[in-house]
């Protein structure tokens, strides 16, 4: 990222998992990722957080209490946690969406395990 735009075009896409992929730019605390979905993304439950704008296609996301379909031009803002679980149906050939997150803290290198006070 230079000049304060961000060139996806310029960017490898990463796999997810079947069916998801995307395209990460992360800035100190924060992320954002380009997502494409397919059909072939597995059914699975997320309590992630999401806030982002879909570009293209539409799918459908099953919360608890029912469920929301979302297409090009919408926005969507979902909070995380266990009570606003959702999990999303891929309805068109190809869902592309734009998502600003938190970048998720690295990942400390030869951390030292945590020991309890019988173990010093």
């Amino acid at each position: 990222m230079t000049g304060y735009r961000v060139d996806f075009a310029s960017l490898a896409w990463e796999r997810v998992t079947d069916g998801v992929r995307q395209k990460t730019v992360t800035d100190g605390d924060r992320k954002l990722r380009l997502v494409e979905y397919t059909k072939a993304m597995p059914p699975h439950w997320c309590e992630k957080g999401h806030c982002g704008y879909i570009l293209q296609g539409r799918f459908e996301i099953e919360f608890a209490d029912g469920i929301r379909v979302f297409e090009r031009g919408d926005g969507l803002f979902i909070p995380g946690g266990k009570s606003h679980k959702h999990r999303a149906r891929v309805l068109s050939k190809v869902v592309r969406a734009v998502f600003v997150e938190d970048a998720e803290p690295p990942v400390a290198a030869n951390k030292p395990a945590n020991r309890s006070r019988s173990d010093r």
